[in-house]
Formats: structure tokens, C-alpha cells, sequence
């Protein structure tokens, strides 16, 4: 494991919209009548103004219910302690929900993974310098030294981690929780070409976000786009998806495609379909930060 020493830290440019005394809640569960209601007794109670309000029910009638809550208020880092407690014991009064609760100043901390191909990395870089996405990149690791210098160039912590061919990535894997662990809130691949083994995503215990190049369940594994040529596709695709153990198989959060015609080549085919990728990871990314997607069974809510 070897460390690129980084150029200080680069600021993002301000942006207008930076929350200032918000706080995004989310609340999910089984769905029962009073949950709204419930939930903004306890912000009224508190002085809190609701800025946005989504909400979700599979199924009125016993199903699950979905909702995201962003409100303001002064001095909130001093009330959110309260805020929790209060919506913890009403929750506790005859309704079977969990939530989350977050100071929406404090971006996610994340890391992320690249091997040689940068078209995904040096995007999120630059759109996290621009200050499009609200997250705080802590390091980027790599299996390879490629994109060392160019990660330099944004200040950014660049970590060399080898991945031995064959199987058995204990040793890489365990250099990289050395490097994560306390110090993520979630990673993502960004065209990470290895296989991360169930026992590291079990020990990490954050979210994995991937950047699949194909419109899943279609194409899975390597070569999709040469694949996609062979079958004479006429839209290729990208997904970007939560990592589990099923390879390639968890809660997807975006996709998109592009139309293509059999005068395209294979390269063709990988040149517009990088344009893709990097704009469905992208949103991915953006939407996970602001705590956008909920998680159940193995599908997602996405209130985008």
C-alpha cells in the first residue's frame, strides 16, 4: 500500500443552495394512518419549518410507507438531540418505523475505488471541485498507478493498493479497511475492476455504490459492450446499483440509454456509453448524499 502525497486540499466553488440550519429526516416502515401527521407535530413542536416533504406507500392497505422530510431551523445543531428523542418516542406510540436523522451541513465522507479507465473518477472529481455533488472525498484507492497524478490535481488523497491476480484479495482488502474504516460514511466503484468479496462489504458496513456499464440484468460481466455489438442492440445503457454479494444483483438506483445503430462500432458503442456512465453514477452519487434513496427488499425508493 503506498500513499501519493496530494496538493492541499482544493475548496469547491460555494453554491448558492448549500443547506444552512437543515436537516433531512427519513422515516420508513410499516404504513399506518397518522404517520405525517405524527412526524410534523414533533417539527412544529420544535419551531421547525418544512421545506420539502416526499412521501411513498406501496400499499395503503398494510404496506410499506416511505418518507423524506427536509426542514429548517435556527440553531438546529443545538435542538437536533431533542428533535431525536421526540421523534423517537412518538415512534414508539403504536407505529412500527425506523428513522434517520442528519445535519444536511455535514456532507457524507467517501471513498473511491478506480482502476484504469478514468472517465467515471476524474467526472466526480471535478463535478465534487465544481461543488455539484455534496460529499466530502476522503481518498481515492486504486489497484493501479494510472490516474495518480490526476487525482493530485484536485487535492485529493491517492492510496496505491495492488489487487494480486487470482482469487484471494485478503491481503488488498485488508489494507483497505485499514484506509476505511472511521473514515467513510460510503465508497463507490467507479469502474473498480475487481470483485469485492462478501466478508469485506460484511466488515465495512457502509453503502457500496457500482457503476455497471450495461442496462441490467442485461449483458452481465465483462465485455458488455462487444456483447451488446454481437446482439445488434439498438440502446446500450449503464445502472448504477447498491454492491451486495450477489454480483451485479442489488437494489439498482439509476439508469439510462442511449440509441445506437448497427453502423456503430464496439468503440463506438464504449465512447458513448462512458458519456452515460458518468452521468448515471453522477446522479447516483448526488442522490445517495442527500439521503435521496431508501433501501428495501432488494429495490430502492428514489425520491429524486
Amino acid at each position: 500500500m503506498t500513499l501519493t502525497q496530494a496538493a492541499p486540499l482544493a475548496s469547491p466553488r460555494p453554491r448558492d443552495d448549500s443547506p444552512r440550519d437543515q436537516a433531512v429526516l427519513i422515516v420508513h416502515g410499516a404504513d399506518r394512518t397518522g404517520i405525517v401527521a405524527a412526524v410534523g407535530s414533533v417539527l412544529s413542536k420544535h419551531g421547525a419549518n418544512i421545506v420539502s416533504l416526499d412521501q411513498y406507500s406501496d400499499n395503503p392497505h398494510g404496506g410499506a410507507f416511505f418518507q423524506r422530510t427536509v426542514f429548517s431551523l435556527d440553531g438546529l445543531k443545538g435542538a437536533l438531540p431533542e428533535i431525536e428523542g421526540d421523534l423517537r418516542a412518538e415512534m414508539q406510540r403504536g407505529f412500527d418505523l425506523e428513522f434517520t436523522l442528519r445535519d444536511l451541513s455535514k456532507p457524507k465522507r467517501v471513498a473511491i475505488f478506480a482502476s484504469k479507465e478514468d472517465h467515471c473518477l476524474l467526472d466526480l472529481l471535478w463535478r465534487h471541485r465544481r461543488g455539484e455533488l455534496p460529499v466530502s472525498v476522503s481518498m481515492v484507492i486504486s489497484n493501479h498507478t494510472d490516474t495518480a497524478d490526476e487525482v493530485r490535481s484536485f487535492g485529493i488523497p491517492f492510496f496505491h493498493v495492488p489487487s494480486p491476480a487470482g482469487p484471494d484479495k485478503s491481503v488488498a482488502e485488508a489494507q483497505h479497511l485499514q484506509l476505511l474504516r472511521g473514515n467513510v460514511d460510503f465508497v463507490v466503484l467507479a469502474r473498480y475492476m475487481q470483485i469485492l468479496s462478501g466478508r469485506f462489504i460484511q466488515e465495512l458496513a457502509v453503502p457500496i455504490i457500482n457503476i455497471h456499464h450495461s442496462f441490467l440484468p442485461a449483458f452481465i460481466g465483462a465485455g458488455p459492450y462487444a456483447k451488446a455489438k454481437q446482439r445488434g442492440v439498438k440502446l446500450i445503457g449503464a445502472t448504477a446499483h447498491y454492491v451486495t454479494e450477489d454480483l451485479d444483483e442489488g437494489p439498482i438506483i439509476e439508469q439510462d440509454v442511449v440509441r445506437v445503430t448497427h453502423a456503430d462500432t464496439v468503440t463506438d458503442l464504449q465512447r458513448r456509453g462512458a458519456d452515460v456512465e458518468r452521468a448515471v453514477l453522477s446522479r447516483a452519487v448526488r442522490w445517495h448524499s442527500e439521503d435521496r434513496v431508501i433501501r428495501h427488499d432488494n429495490h430502492t425508493i428514489v425520491f429524486a
